[in-house]
């Protein structure tokens, strides 16, 4: 027996570890195509499943790797176990993710459209089942191909809005709102499912039950969800409280998850979905001023265990069955239905909150992507019995088949010419400040100040991409949305907190300011000895592949700074890596003229960050005759090394800086430099010097 274990524990291991591969190299072709790279994930699990190569003999498995268990799923239990606790976390996250504002603020227009969607689903799919299996409305596989038709996916579509600038238009925060409603609704609406899934295993496992009980089943299991939710979110600040109790935020996001995990094994013991129970957790979270750092924490573990869920999903898909005329055309009528649902069901109660034709086709599209829930959904319902091979198939490529067109139709409706709403609307309960400090650096560093004040103040702080420029901080019911966009900062925040805003703000700004002058006062640049023999630089060999012939020169042209400068970003365009020259010279310009980068020894370094490049480049030229470039030593420079690298992305332009100042500040190597007769012949010098540092 223990000898059993042990090899079914080295086998999931192994499974485990080929699946991390396989769904993030799928992950990445799907991107790669602009699709949901779920899409990509689901599709990993079925090439490699038992269904599929996961079958093939291979030494060590005669069955295959992934080998097909007969007894019950098509995975091993310990794998599905797995994709359980994933399921756990992808709900978890979704409530975190809830806006509860958006939720409340738009409670009559979501609710409505949100509702009309749910119904209009569930009841389409519902008949679908009906004229499938001849059976009533009742029966509890019409119900989970109900349910399973009703879980937007609005992931697809946040992106798109993003993408379109659209995420602030009231077709977009009508969207989202809705969104919200259409989860809880569905949440609901499984939890009566779920109910009555329990009852029949008392009443023999006969298909449905009267109508008394159905009501009394799914009073039960809607009064479950209604005092679980209501309690979490009465008691939220309480539970945020108890959490910061483990202080680190590490330690009490865990514990968050912790709880989701709690919760939810109690509703499963209920007979009612444990994702549920995850789903309440993190709704009642979301409101508190951890949500955004709970969700930054556990983004690792989301990142590990939600593909294997979508694979795991994927691999219990029978490709004979799934290719079969039967599911093929049922999957593609019930297809049909759950977009006709969605276009119609929340398109229709639009009309009737101020959106024309344009604005309710918007809201319409915009809601049709299926994706987790409804993958959850069909997983409960086959290991439940209750869907069988095909049905899950049919699942499958609705899921497949909304999720792929889903975009076009999304981007084809907003690129409609026209507003979508009846009226003009604007929206008065949220005010934005906006400060144009003139430079990058100094916005970088009224941020990074900011920033820094708020953690002092309580508040934490949720840092996104770097290459975004956002950040999100919130302390109990202050929430702050801050932007960077080059040299412009945005606070934006709600009406009541507009006043701490402006009172932080112009405290960092004395601050900056008193910085400054102590800087001009204690801090003379020139005096620098920017040549100090003594001073040893490191430096990497991966500079050198930031080196390209075609940017080198040995005869520049220009007799002024400007010329020079021109000449210089032309030959740096030269390596492929500069989208627009004018914007560089700009860029290069704007640093050269806070201090000329004409050091000593007849070398200068004009060097900057600009937008306008897609990676670190170097270009480096030689002026015969010297040109006067505002040097330090007041000589002409005759050797220039330019130096531009990206603003928003990580990159070693200090470094490279650093390494070519290092070479050339040897009197020796300059004049070897200015013997070179043509460019090939410094290229290699260059590559030589280097290399020669390298090693020393």
């Amino acid at each position: 027996m223990e000898g059993d274990i042990t090899a079914r524990m080295g086998n999931l291991v192994i499974q485990i570890g080929i699946l991390l591969f396989v769904v993030r190299f799928f992950g990445f072709l799907a991107k790669k195509v602009r699709i949901s790279s779920v899409l990509g994930e689901l599709i990993a699990g079925v090439v490699i499943g038992p269904y599929a190569l996961g079958a093939i003999p291979l030494p060590g498995f005669p069955s295959g790797i992934f080998s097909l268990n007969p007894v019950s799923l098509a995975v091993t239990p310990e794998l599905y176990g797995f994709s359980t606790v994933a399921s756990v976390i992808l709900l978890f996250a979704s409530g975190l993710e809830t806006d509860l504002a958006l939720f409340l603020r738009y409670s009559l227009a979501g609710g409505v459209i949100g509702l009309g969607g749910v119904v209009a689903s569930f009841l389409l799919g519902d008949i679908a089942g009906m004229m499938l299996f001849g059976c009533g409305i009742m029966d509890v596989r019409c119900l989970f191909l109900g349910i399973m038709s009703t879980a937007t996916s609005v992931g697809i579509t946040a992106r798109i809005l993003s993408d379109k600038k659209k995420m602030d238009s009231p077709e977009g925060v009508t969207i989202l709102a809705s969104a919200v409603f259409d989860d809880v609704l569905g949440i609901i609406l499984l939890a009566v499912v779920m109910g009555i899934v329990a009852a029949l295993s008392f009443e023999g496992g006969q298909v449905s039950i009267d109508g008394v009980k159905i009501l009394l089943i799914a009073a039960r299991a809607f009064g479950i969800w209604l005092v679980f939710t209501a309690a979490g979110l009465l008691f939220s600040k309480k539970i945020a409280k108890f959490l910061k109790i483990f202080k680190h935020s590490y330690d009490f996001s865990i514990c968050a998850l912790g709880i989701a995990l709690l919760l939810g094994g109690f509703f499963e013991k209920q007979g009612l979905a444990m994702i549920i129970g995850a789903y309440i957790t993190g709704l009642s979270l979301s409101a508190t001023d951890i949500a955004a750092i709970i969700q930054e924490r556990i983004h690792g573990l989301y990142k590990f265990f939600v593909p294997l869920f979508f694979a795991v999903m994927g691999m219990m898909v029978n490709m004979r069955e799934l290719m079969s005329k039967d599911v093929l055309m049922f999957g593609a009528f019930y297809t049909v239905l759950a977009v006709v649902a969605k276009v119609v069901g929340c398109g229709l109660p639009a009309l009737g909150f101020g959106f024309n034709l344009k604005g309710a086709l918007r809201i319409g599209c915009g809601m049709i992507p299926r994706g987790e829930v409804a993958l959850i959904i069909a997983g409960i319902g086959l290991t439940a019995g209750i869907l069988d091979e095909q049905m899950f198939g049919v699942v499958i490529l609705m899921t497949l088949v909304t999720t792929l067109f889903a975009p076009p139709l999304i981007s084809a409706s907003l690129s409609i010419n026209g507003k979508g709403t009846k009226k003009e609307t604007r929206s008065t309960d949220n005010v934005a400040f906006t400060w144009d400090f003139g430079s990058d650096e100094i916005a970088d560093l009224v941020i990074d100040i900011f920033l820094k004040d708020l953690r002092s103040e309580g508040f934490y702080v949720q840092m996104m991409n770097i290459s975004d420029g956002i950040s999100q901080a919130r302390k109990d019911g202050i929430s702050l949305s801050i932007t960077e966009t080059e040299s412009v900062v945005k606070i934006e925040t709600s009406a009541e907190d507009s006043g701490f805003v402006k009172n932080a703000m112009y405290e960092v700004l004395i601050r900056l300011g008193n910085l400054v002058q102590n800087l001009k006062e204690n801090y003379v640049p020139e005096k620098i000895n920017f040549f100090d023999q003594s001073e040893v630089s490191r430096t990497s060999s991966d500079i050198l592949k930031l080196f390209t012939p075609d940017a080198v020169s040995v005869d520049l042209k220009g007799t002024t700074k400007e010329q020079i400068l021109q000449e210089m970003v032309m030959l740096l365009a030269n390596s492929g890596a500069v989208r627009n020259w004018e914007t560089v010279l700009a860029d290069v310009r704007e640093r050269e003229n806070i201090m000329s980068t004409g050091m000593q020894h007849g070398v200068a370094f004009p060097h900057g960050k600009s937008d306008a490049v897609t990676h670190t480049c170097v270009a480096l030229g030689i002026s015969r005759n010297g040109v006067d470039f505002d040097s330090l030593d007041g000589e002409k420079c005759k050797v220039f090394v330019m130096i531009v690298s990206p603003k928003k992305t990580s990159s070693p332009h200090m470094l490279l800086l650093s390494s070519m100042s290092y070479i050339l500040r040897d009197e020796k190597n300059v004049e070897e430099i200015l013997k070179c007769p043509d460019a090939k012949s410094l290229f290699e010098k260059i590559k030589k010097f280097a290399a020669r540092k390298n090693n020393s």
